[in-house]
């Protein structure tokens, strides 16, 4: 269900975006770079975080990891990572397939600054085989995303 709630988003949302489901698995950061031939920081990879009682995504660069002080500073607590079940009740999607497209209640979508170093970023599309392939600005715009540096490479 997960792969066509992302479908329906596109139609809706962006009907010239493609969604691109492969025969390889896709659901890690390196094996997502191979199966869609580009370099693993470009790929957009969807963490989801509860600060409080908050839920929310942050969308970084593949070879991004949460910087604690600055996301403490920028969100005024401490990230929580939610366990794969709580992914998957918050978004509809796997791990290996989150993403901030099709979810079935809205939530805060933050895409790092560290996804506009490309033209182009491929994040997952709500399977552990699908993905989409568009710019930072035009994915933020469509999720109604804030832009937040909270990272480091």
């Amino acid at each position: 269900m997960s792969l066509e709630s992302v479908r329906a988003f596109f139609a809706t949302h962006a009907p010239d975006i493609d969604v691109v489901v492969t025969e390889a698995s896709s659901a890690t950061v390196a094996l997502a770079a191979e199966a869609h031939g580009v370099e693993p920081a470009q790929i957009a990879k969807t963490i989801c975080l509860r600060v409080d009682d908050q839920t929310m995504l942050i969308v970084a660069g593949g070879t991004s990891r949460l910087d604690n002080r600055k996301f403490k500073d920028r969100f005024g607590g401490k990230a929580r990572m939610l366990d794969a079940e709580q992914v998957l009740s918050a978004t509809g999607h796997p791990v290996g397939g989150v993403c901030p497209f099709g979810l079935p209640a809205p939530l805060p979508v933050y895409c790092d600054v560290s996804l506009r170093a490309f033209e182009e970023v491929v994040p997952a599309a709500g399977a552990t085989n699908a993905a989409v392939r568009l710019s930072p600005e035009r994915m933020a715009e469509i999720v109604d995303a804030e832009w937040v540096d909270v990272c480091r490479e």
